[in-house]
């Protein structure tokens, strides 16, 4: 090669035309401005996913206790609990989740429970801390296993750790009021009800939903005996006292908070879904509970019984 031709094919390697440092910078920014557009989409998207999976695990549990109620005509209790002469319950304190295992198909799971003896039982330790995914909402990253804690019934001072039990983030109607014995909802301590009971209709009639960790933990194992589940607050949700062992399983709708209510009790409804909590009702149907819905049509949607007029856009 001659080096006239060495120098031309230099300078052409030289003087091709390439990006400018405001270019760069432009296509930088411009990215950028892209990414940010999108990345809320996806987001989005996601959001929506998990929800539609979330509702998917509630209609999953509808089946089961409806399938529950064809096998022995009635729905479970809330929970199954022996009390002592003083009216203090003893246990067992298994509950309708672990109930209707046969009907979510975890048969070897249930065939492990010995229900005559506490959740706390030792043995009773590996069933109670199996995770079940058709008890755990997606959005709710905070659902783990956690350690159930006693309080003296008197004073209400806590005393010791109890056991460690599986995360649940749904959690039965009890009614209006504080949950335990005779509810004005679907499931509460040794009285299963049957489709009869619901005389203000299946359709209308509040059955399961859902409760953030970031509320208050919950566990589909049941009411442990002595347990109390506290408020924690740290980021502006959740309020009220201490709660009894079956608020780790039930809930209620009153002391008029909305459902999603970040001011609720540790013992209510609370969802990561922006807006409202999804419910499952008694007929089986799950549907989206805005927090801006009317308060007293959440209460009669809450009682089985209460003789309320319901429009059907509610």
């Amino acid at each position: 090669m001659k080096p006239s031709q060495n120098v031309d094919r230099k300078n052409r390697i030289f003087n091709r035309p390439g990006f400018t440092l405001i270019e760069i910078l432009v296509s930088i920014a411009i990215i950028g401005v892209l990414a940010g557009l999108i990345l809320p989409a996806v987001q989005q998207a996601r959001e929506a996913a998990r929800r539609m999976q979330c509702q998917n695990n509630l209609k999953q549990l509808g089946i089961a206790m409806q399938n529950y109620h064809s096998s022995f005509r009635k729905f479970p209790p809330g929970y199954i609990s022996n009390v002592d002469r003083f009216g203090r319950e003893i246990g067992s304190g298994w509950g309708w989740g672990s109930l209707i295992l046969p009907q979510l198909e975890q048969y070897p799971l249930h065939s492990q429970i010995n229900f005559s003896l506490g959740i706390e039982h030792p043995s009773n330790v590996n069933a109670r801390l199996q995770k079940i995914p058709t008890f755990l909402c997606p959005s709710d990253a905070t659902a783990t296993q956690w350690k159930t804690v006693k309080r003296d019934p008197t004073t209400g001072v806590f005393q010791t750790d109890i056991c460690e039990v599986a995360p649940a983030n749904y959690v039965g109607m009890f009614g209006t009021f504080e949950p335990g014995v005779d509810g004005d909802g679907m499931l509460f301590r040794n009285q299963p009800l049957g489709f009869q009971s619901v005389t203000d209709g299946s359709s209308s009639t509040l059955l399961i939903g859902e409760r953030g960790f970031r509320l208050g933990e919950a566990t589909w194992t049941g009411a442990v005996t002595d347990a109390v589940i506290v408020p924690d607050g740290s980021d502006g949700v959740g309020s009220g006292p201490p709660e009894s062992a079956s608020s780790l399983i039930l809930s209620h709708s009153g002391d008029g908070y909305s459902p999603g209510d970040r001011r609720s009790h540790v013992n209510q409804f609370f969802s990561e879904h922006t807006g409202g909590v999804q419910f499952l009702f008694v007929d089986g149907h799950v549907s989206f509970v805005s927090n801006s819905l009317d308060y007293q049509i959440y209460q009669a949607l809450t009682t089985r019984a209460g003789g309320e007029s319901l429009s059907a856009d509610y």
